[in-house]
């Protein structure tokens, strides 16, 4: 079996590793705008060696925005600062991926930094605050206090679909290799999906099949206009995490069908269709979920979830759990992770150190940093070894 730092190539598109930059919201965004925050932040993440490295969530129409700061393409203008995201990537040998999001029934809320302390989402942005009318396969609130989201119609439906093709079609115009669709934690997608927050009677609703016809219409769509050798991924939960919710099954049998459809990757999460499920939470807890999709739907997968260790992700990968993992919070205590895990794994020569710091390190093998004085980053905050705190992570 492949290892962690073996190459992975899905039509025309070749990872130098097995390694991704998971999609992480950052809400810096203005209008939708790609910036200097989204350059250093992504770009730095493919200088530390990632194969694979996604944006964020980015909205295929404004009410389809998680909040007001977040990453757009329903627009051409928001073409060329994505342009110049990608290049940078792409010169540092990442791959540039793009994650197209509609938040559904979550959308319209301010960031988590805005919301009483301990909230981990963003509480509902009301529209005297210049918020907006949620969209959802029904007419249910994701939880009290957020806003009941209006069900959309057929017609509405169509033009979430055509919404995503268009954002494609700037996609590939902006360079971008690897798109992902968000289908997962409770947005959009995921709502039709479940029959949690779907309870529609027409073609769009009632069996698995019916709940699954706008993602796979999205698949489709996409596929039309996005060329054939680049790389179409999903992103989805494979469980709600609750009795009666979206399972495993449904989730093969959907990556089946996503399968024919033209879609090359599936990228297994969970949860965030329902507020405060019991989630077994330890290291690598959603990686079953991600090999029953695997062997089940025989489709590559990506796999997620407290992921830190080299030796574990390797692990991953070589059992055959995965394809490729992928990495949030690590990459954010870390964006150095790859070159590190290269050389824990002794597969320096699998990996690159970028060319301005040949002088300072001479050779991969040398790359390491000292714990005394680096600075720590929990969930709690980033600490310096004095205790002094230097900012806060929500």
């Amino acid at each position: 079996m492949p290892g962690l730092f073996d190459p992975l190539k899905l039509r025309g598109v070749a990872l130098r590793n097995r390694i991704g930059v998971s999609p992480m919201c950052q809400y810096s965004s203005v209008d939708g705008f790609v910036n200097n925050w989204h350059l250093v932040h992504l770009g730095s993440r493919a200088v530390g060696g990632a194969g694979l490295v996604v944006t964020e969530g980015t909205a295929v129409v404004p009410d389809g925005r998680i909040t007001p700061s977040d990453l757009g393409l329903w627009n051409d203008a928001h073409i060329a600062g994505h342009r110049e995201l990608v290049r940078f990537i792409a010169a540092q040998g990442a791959v540039p991926a793009l994650q197209l999001a509609h938040a559904g029934r979550k959308a319209s809320r301010v960031p988590p930094w805005e919301s009483d302390p301990g909230q981990t989402q963003g509480r509902p942005l009301t529209i005297s605050e210049g918020g907006w009318q949620p969209l959802g396969a029904s007419s249910i609130a994701f939880d009290q206090g957020y806003t009941i989201p209006h069900e959309l119609s057929v017609s509405g439906i169509a033009d979430i679909v055509e919404s995503f093709a268009l954002a494609a079609q700037r996609a590939a115009e902006a360079g971008y290799e690897w798109i992902e669709v968000h289908g997962a934690h409770g947005y959009l997608l995921h709502s039709f999906n479940s029959p949690i927050s779907n309870k529609r009677i027409d073609a769009y609703g009632g069996s698995l099949e019916g709940r699954c016809k706008i993602t796979r219409a999205v698949a489709r769509a996409i596929r039309k206009v996005w060329p054939d050798n680049r790389v179409l991924a999903f992103r989805l939960s494979f469980t709600d995490w609750v009795d009666g919710g979206w399972n495993t099954d449904d989730t093969v049998q959907l990556a089946r069908w996503l399968k024919e459809d033209g879609v090359d990757l599936i990228d297994v999460s969970s949860g965030g269709g329902v507020p405060r499920p019991r989630i077994p939470v330890g290291p690598g807890y959603q990686v079953p979920g991600a090999a029953a999709v695997r062997q089940g739907a025989s489709i590559p997968v990506a796999a997620v979830g407290l992921i830190d260790k080299a030796e574990q992700a390797e692990f991953i990968v070589r059992e055959g759990s995965a394809d490729v993992v992928m990495l949030a919070r690590e990459m954010l205590r870390d964006p150095y992770w790859p070159l590190r895990a290269a050389v824990e794994l002794q597969r320096c020569e699998a990996a690159r150190m970028p060319v301005p710091y040949n002088s300072a390190w001479g050779h991969l093998g040398d790359f390491s940093f000292d714990p005394i004085t680096a600075p720590r980053i929990t969930d709690s905050g980033i600490d310096r070894v004095d205790g002094s705190r230097r900012n806060t992570l929500v």
